[in-house]
């Protein structure tokens, strides 16, 4: 009996254990959350590139701009989300509060090789940045609304956006994807799995 009792202890014992790793793991994702959200986001609501993008986020998935004439593409956009963002995704298929997503817009080059026509990046022109805000922390700032703040930043200047208004400068891009959210899901397999 006693041996019977010791053992059932020890599982309810490792299932504590289990519980507290993962409850301190959510813990982590969330302070990781708020962590990248400040990288992202000042006090007033400017918006900037996080610095440590490159190192912590996630890759969400990237696009091809077809080129205007001819064939290759214009543009490769390589969009990165901040740590947690993509598994919260696959939970409830809504991007959490404080998600912060990286597109990174490069000009490519095209040419012929052995495999076909190729593009490949060739030089930054820029990011475009978006963080999820479904509390509207920033009713007076015009790169606020619609549950995100949206910003352009040219690469010259990873700080100061040269978006003003993102109804003017943002907006109208991503109206296909208004019924998910303003983002374009279908082009991110990593929610997918």
């Amino acid at each position: 009996m006693r041996t019977v009792g010791v053992f059932t202890l020890g599982i309810s014992g490792v299932a504590a254990v289990i519980a507290i790793a993962a409850l301190g793991s959510m813990q982590a994702i969330a302070i990781d959350g708020v962590r990248q959200t400040q990288a992202a986001v000042d006090a007033q609501g400017a918006l900037r590139v996080p610095p440590d993008y490159q190192t912590t986020y996630e890759s969400l998935g990237s696009w091809a701009i077809a080129a205007d004439e001819g064939q290759g593409s214009k543009e490769l956009h390589v969009v990165l989300a901040s740590p947690g963002s993509i598994e919260a995704y696959r939970k409830d298929g809504r991007f959490p509060d404080g998600t912060v997503l990286v597109k990174e817009v490069f000009e490519t080059a095209t040419k012929e090789m052995t495999t076909g026509t190729v593009s490949h990046a060739e030089k930054l022109k820029g990011w475009f940045v978006m963080v999820k805000d479904s509390a509207g922390r920033y009713p007076g700032n015009a790169l606020w609304g619609d549950g995100w703040g949206w910003s352009w930043f040219d690469a010259a200047n990873p700080t100061k956006t040269t978006s003003t208004d993102y109804r003017l400068n943002c907006k109208s891009c991503h109206v296909p994807a208004k019924a998910t959210d303003w983002i374009y899901v279908e082009g991110y397999p990593a929610l997918k799995r």
